[in-house]
């Protein structure tokens, strides 16, 4: 699929929506709505299931319209278990635009605000993973715009129960390979259930194959019959964590908070008084690292740029600007930007090249980090930790006098360059960075190996990258640095602010060797994210999602081979491809 593919669905003269693909309606002709209560909702044993662990978890096969996430939404608000959380987990190669799915769903109002929350947060069409969330009923979506196989590859998660919606077998008979039915067995919980329309002799075969029990049911409207699956056993729930300590306060730290009390979790965060995080400019950039390749690295950053962009849109006080321009630094630039624009990993549209060759990046952003992190973190302890304890199944985080500054049930390294203080074996490298700024002065947000972007009073510009240093003093000879980088990508800019008096701060950024973030579980279970560089703030919110999920054992939204790619591990185990 290129961001250009036009959507699949025609509307037939009775009303009907048809997949001009696979020649097959949308939904029954007789009653969608009634049809995916009977068949999905009942035939997974629903809502009686939900009481049987807080994170239920629901896959899906065919996405369409929405509509059968739309009635499991209804369903689960009205029965769900006190602190109940849903985590829904659905496939769609060929997604409809919003607008198509509203017409669809308006078919049954009766869906109210199931279906209206589906649609003011209806996701893209950029192939990859897609995190929605769903407010009011504490649901989670992870979408998944891919081929099916590839797509139960990537996920990371066990399902409780499976709705089996493709397109007729007899018309999409890809989709109902044994091979997807083994990777649905693959990624089910013990005891899961799996529900579909069709009793096709090769769909209960590849069931059975894949160790489900098998057994028709009486159909609904014209179909006679039905199929219910289910796998033997009963899923066990390990205890789960209540509190997390987050050591760090910039927007690693603030990212980790937001997210673990997404999940309900108490959250504490420390931070190191005399800290400087990088994050404490007074403007950032959002904007995800243009790789060409279009592997695994740039399916993260595109990734992860879409989730951090959806968070901060919802912070409209904390955006300053919106569209950045990258200016092209080589020869080989305006090729590798086209190359860029036309990949599948954005949304369309988001990113184009300009008349003068330069990179367009329409849903990039300017934003102030102060304000994300306070918003994110709440408030902050300001001590060092200088210690880590175990206390049972939980760790006291103590200070350098060995006395005890908070307990939690679970901790995360989220200090930056810091980290290393208290976990010395990761493979962290200090790069301070000194950035300047100015009031009264307006500009456009562009980068050009450095950057210029307007502050809420002027702009701020740079910034310098000395590797090895740790020194947070400003230094006027860092803002000359600052202005002659300036000077070579926005030359009028630069003699507009000659001879101006500069404030400034600097701080020191974490890098790796192949400048990948590190965001994994250590072995005695500590959460560490760390790693950024320059780029904390495209990465860091959907890294934190990832690693609070990997904590809580619920699906995660990164698919697994870009997973790979930020485990600390790969230094060690070196995966192909991953790491140096």
């Amino acid at each position: 699929m290129t961001p250009t593919t036009p959507s699949p669905l025609i509307w037939r003269e009775d009303g009907l929506p048809q997949s001009s693909l696979y020649g097959d309606v949308y939904f029954s002709s007789v009653d969608g709505l009634a049809e995916t209560r009977a068949v999905f909702l009942a035939g997974c044993g629903l809502p009686e299931r939900f009481a049987e662990r807080r994170d239920f978890v629901v896959g899906e096969l065919g996405f369409g319209s929405g509509l059968n996430i739309a009635a499991l939404l209804g369903l689960w608000r009205g029965a769900k278990p006190e602190g109940g959380k849903l985590h829904i987990f659905s496939i769609e190669a060929h997604p409809l635009d919003r607008d198509e799915a509203a017409r669809i769903l308006a078919h049954w109002p009766e869906l109210g605000e199931a279906a209206q929350v589906l649609l003011d947060h209806w996701p893209g069409r950029a192939r990859g993973f897609h995190r929605i969330d769903l407010p009011g009923f504490d649901a989670v979506l992870d979408l998944a715009v891919m081929d099916v196989v590839e797509a139960l590859e990537a996920w990371d998660g066990a399902a409780d129960a499976w709705f089996l919606d493709g397109f007729s077998p007899a018309l999409n008979p890809a989709m109902w390979r044994e091979e997807v039915l083994a990777a649905v067995a693959a990624r089910s919980a013990p005891g899961a259930r799996a529900a579909t329309f069709t009793v096709a002799g090769a769909v209960r075969r590849g069931l059975s194959a894949a160790g489900f029990e098998v057994a028709k049911r009486p159909g609904f409207g014209r179909k006679r019959e039905r199929l219910e699956a289910w796998l033997p056993d009963a899923r066990e729930t390990a205890p789960r964590p209540a509190s997390l300590a987050v050591i760090g306060g910039g927007i690693a730290g603030a990212s980790l908070a937001r997210a673990a009390r997404a999940e309900g979790l108490s959250v504490t965060v420390i931070d190191d008084p005399d800290g400087v995080a990088a994050s404490g400019n007074p403007a950032g950039l959002v904007t995800p690292a243009l790789d060409a390749g279009g592997g695994p690295r740039a399916a993260l950053y595109a990734q992860a740029f879409a989730r951090a962009v959806t968070l901060y849109e919802a912070m409209p006080e904390a955006i300053v600007a919106r569209e950045v321009l990258q200016l092209p630094q080589t020869e080989r630039d305006p090729a590798r930007f086209a190359t860029v624009a036309g990949q599948d990993l954005f949304e369309p549209g988001t990113m184009a090249v300009t008349d003068a060759h330069a990179m367009a990046m329409r849903a990039a952003l300017v934003v102030e980090p102060p304000a994300i992190t306070a918003a994110w973190s709440g408030a902050v302890i300001r001590r060092r930790v200088a210690r880590l304890e175990r206390d049972g199944d939980g760790w006291r985080l103590l200070d350098g006098a060995g006395a005890l500054i908070v307990r939690a049930d679970r901790v995360a390294l989220a200090g930056g360059a810091d980290t290393n203080a208290l976990a010395p074996d990761l493979p962290l490298a200090p790069v301070r960075g000194q950035a300047s700024w100015t009031d009264g002065v307006s500009t456009r947000p562009t980068a050009f190996g450095g950057y210029a972007v307007p502050t809420r009073t002027g702009v701020l510009f740079g910034a310098t990258h000395d590797r090895g240093q740790t020194a947070v003093d400003v230094r006027p000879e860092d803002h000359d640095r600052n202005l002659a980088t300036l000077a070579k990508g926005l030359p009028d800019l630069a003699e507009q602010l000659a001879g101006r008096t500069f404030e400034g701060r600097a701080a020191v950024r974490a890098t790796t060797a192949d400048r990948l973030p590190l965001a994994g579980l250590r072995q005695d279970g500590v959460l560490v994210l760390t790693g950024l560089g320059s780029r904390g703030l495209c990465l860091a919110p959907l890294l934190a999602e990832h690693l609070v999920a990997r904590m809580l054992d619920v699906p995660s939204p990164l698919p697994r081979v870009l997973s790979q790619w930020v485990e600390a591990a790969r230094f060690d185990s070196r995966v192909p491809g991953v790491g140096v």
